[in-house]
């Protein structure tokens, strides 16, 4: 299904509407907009199976930019808009994207990213332009509405950062994308789409509300079935707690998604400004993303009533699993059982599945399949020789089949709903001068779940308190200025040596229990 279906049957219909400012986008306008996206990419020179990467907030022009990508066939990579002007440069040349987008907003970084992608052959930029960008709306402006004769469908490849520090662009199904064998648009569902009828009893009728940046996989592909449905999307442009709870009564909105952070910020407002908004739309909260704590998604089912779910699933697409209130209460901590797929836990020394409730690696089978663009060894490692393929997490599953979680992605940290991965800034770190050795690991946060912490080995122990805090600041700062600050520890510890083998294989298991050892994670 694509927007067109419903402009035809509905045009004024709202498909997008922005919570801050209250625009409205109707399917009318969607299907005009993307439409002209779609010309213009393909009057730009690209063709289906090329790229095209873009850099921008929650911006009223993103969902149409999505679906023109669709119309045109191309595969498009939205970009996070906190990355640093180098993390953004390497993504663009990474993807081998033909055209790059973005806004004012990001003005500054654009210039700076220049040099870098200039063999780009089409860059613009919204709300107005610089030096090396042309405008976007002048751009849009030439393109007819009428859609393309041959509409081809494109897909997303978004970046999940790997254990080497670079990101890594996950296309899904597979790499070799070949324009003649691609599907049309027409009216067949998305697997998504499917899954939020099913399971989410989302309908023509639902209005859904994303407060999370649509760069993310989750918050982009499911808007995006959301329009395959029918219904109406409400964007917010940046999460605040209580504004969140404003639009939800506002707008009448049926269902939403967020991450385990957003919970806990919403149960940590005053319960005046908790409890004032009258939230008695709400048929569905999913969440996702990081591990929930027990108690906050318990006080939230108490606040909400047993309408929240959960899914366990990556950008890869591999494999998922869900559960809704009832069956997490009757499977306390769960993330769900696996849906149009099968889950095993495998022991990573011998390679052989494990019975029910004895931990391993986490694989998926009978699900979707992956590559990480231009990295052949990522993709190779990611599976087995059965073809079962793994996100890196480790847990088990008990007697019922659901499946739990009992740690993470080798050491990623996950803040605040954010996937870090600790390399980049350790390898940053340990280039600094004052530094011998260093480990990035996720310590316990109250507010984002946990937090990057950096513990160091520095060339001189600092004397006292004060010059410790003076190193900890500057080693910091380095670090924010060369990493998104996601990325960044927010506290450094030193130690006088760190765990290592001979081999030099870092104990950062060692390390991080120090920290998470009889955690009291009460709210």
């Amino acid at each position: 299904m694509h927007p067109g279906l419903h402009a035809a049957t509905d045009p004024d219909k709202p498909a997008v509407i922005m919570a801050g400012s209250g625009e409205t986008i109707s399917y009318a306008q969607l299907e005009a907009e993307a439409n002209q996206v779609s010309r213009m990419l393909r009057a730009a020179g690209l063709a289906p199976g090329d790229h095209v990467a873009w850099c921008l907030e929650n911006h009223r022009n993103f969902l149409p930019l999505v679906w023109g990508a669709h119309y045109a066939g191309v595969i498009y990579t939205p970009i996070s808009s906190r990355l640093t002007s180098d993390e953004i440069a390497y993504i663009v040349d990474n993807s081998g994207a033909r055209a790059y987008i973005t806004s004012q907003h990001k003005a500054d970084q654009s210039a700076e990213v220049l040099d870098r992608i200039s063999g780009v052959g089409l860059r613009l930029m919204m709300d107005g332009a610089v030096d090396g960008y042309e405008s976007y709306e002048q751009a849009l402006a030439a393109a007819s509405t009428e859609p393309l004769a041959n509409r081809t469908a494109g897909r997303d490849m978004l970046y999940s950062s790997g254990t080497t520090g670079r990101p890594k662009g996950v296309l899904v199904s597979h790499e070799a994308y070949d324009p003649q064998e691609a599907v049309s648009v027409g009216e067949e569902w998305s697997s998504v789409a499917e899954l939020s009828v099913l399971l989410l009893g989302m309908s023509q009728e639902s209005v859904y509300l994303t407060p999370a940046p649509l760069y993310h996989a989750a918050p982009l592909r499911f808007t995006k079935a959301v329009h395959e449905i029918g219904a109406t999307s409400v964007v917010m442009e940046r999460f605040d707690a209580e504004q969140f709870l404003a639009a939800i009564e506002r707008y009448g909105v049926t269902h939403t998604q967020v991450v385990p952070t957003m919970f806990v910020r919403m149960l940590k407002l005053p319960e005046e400004q908790r409890l004032r908004h009258d939230l008695s739309s709400l048929s569905c909260v999913l969440h996702a993303a990081a591990p929930c704590p027990v108690q906050a998604k318990h006080r939230m089912i108490e606040w909400l009533g047993p309408i929240i779910s959960e899914y366990y699933a990556g950008t890869e697409g591999n494999g998922f699993a869900f559960c809704d209130s009832q069956q997490w209460l009757a499977h306390e901590g769960t993330v769900g059982a696996p849906i149009a797929c099968e889950v095993h836990i495998v022991d990573e020394a011998t390679g052989a599945e494990v019975p029910a409730g004895v931990e391993g690696t986490v694989y998926f089978s009978s699900g979707g399949t992956f590559e990480y663009h231009r990295d052949e060894e990522k993709t190779r490692n990611s599976r087995l020789a059965n073809g079962w393929s793994t996100l890196g997490d480790v847990g088990r599953v008990d007697s019922d089949g659901f499946l739990y979680l009992t740690d993470r992605k080798a050491h990623m940290i996950i803040c605040g709903g954010v996937n870090v991965y600790p390399q980049e800034a350790e390898n940053l770190l340990t280039m600094h001068p004052s530094v011998i050795d260093a480990a990035v690991i996720g310590v316990p946060d109250d507010d984002l779940g946990e937090a990057p912490k950096a513990v160091v080995q520095p060339v001189r122990m600092p004397a006292d308190e004060a010059a410790a805090a003076d190193l900890e600041r500057r080693l910091i700062d380095y670090c924010r200025a060369g990493l998104a600050a996601v990325k960044c520890p927010r506290s450094v510890d030193f130690r006088s040596e760190l765990p290592r083998h001979d081999t030099g294989k870092l104990y950062k298991r060692l390390l991080r229990d120090e920290y998470w050892q009889d955690q009291d994670r009460r709210i």
